[in-house]
């Protein structure tokens, strides 16, 4: 009688064991150096698609990445939790960058644009619905539908890293020592490849400052 299939589910205690015995056989001493901490170079704020894997995409280490994920990688006003992670990041573990990364194909912003109503998700959408709101001309003016929302997940990872800024910790730490960078970039699933949007978020760090003005002093 032949096996039947294991499910996924199934399979992750045995593939944990092998992960651990591959990482003793290459640094016997791997898991005694990631017990005595973390110093992540980057915060990444992802989108938790289960296809958009923070540390696989970039070739990271354990202990390399600091990494949060939310539906359509919104930095929302309220959101303790974003914000708490910000905090963390950036005023204790000293990240030098921030990253917001959407991805193509992404379900949160087509949800965002569907005249549907989706129950809890409708506050957490209508985020994405502001940036539409804040860009619609230009969107309006992409006649392919494919084509309006993949500009509309850059729009929104503008938008987030718009959103890091504005927050008091991000503020005081450029104002002191010139870190963090913030930066926007898109992974495209189609294709593997990770987009640097180069949002130019240094020049416009100071006009937000005029209006989000939180106190802030060096």
């Amino acid at each position: 009688m032949a096996d039947e299939p294991t499910d996924f589910y199934q399979q992750v205690f045995e593939n944990n064991r092998r992960w651990i015995a591959e990482k003793k056989a290459s640094d016997a001493q791997f898991f005694e150096h990631l017990a005595q901490g973390q110093s992540p170079e980057i915060l990444y704020i992802g989108c938790s698609d289960s296809r958009a894997t923070a540390e696989e995409l970039m070739g990271a280490q354990p202990g390399q990445v600091f990494v949060h994920r939310n539906i359509a990688n919104v930095v929302g006003i309220a959101d303790l939790n974003a914000l708490s992670v910000i905090e963390f990041a950036v005023a204790h573990l000293k990240v030098k960058h921030v990253v917001v990364c959407g991805h193509y194909e992404c379900g949160g912003v087509k949800a965002a644009m569907q005249a549907r109503d989706l129950g809890l998700l409708n506050p957490w959408l209508r985020n994405i619905r502001d940036v539409y709101r804040f860009h619609k001309a230009e969107l309006d003016g992409i006649a392919d539908e494919g084509a309006r929302y993949r500009r509309l997940v850059e729009l929104n990872v503008e938008e987030q890293c718009l959103n890091v800024i504005k927050t008091a910790v991000l503020q005081k730490s450029v104002l002191a020592t010139g870190l963090p960078t913030v930066h926007g970039w898109v992974f495209d699933v189609r294709t593997g490849e990770l987009i640097d949007l180069h949002v130019d978020l240094g020049a416009k760090l100071d006009d937000i400052r005029g209006v989000y003005d939180l106190g802030t002093e060096r």
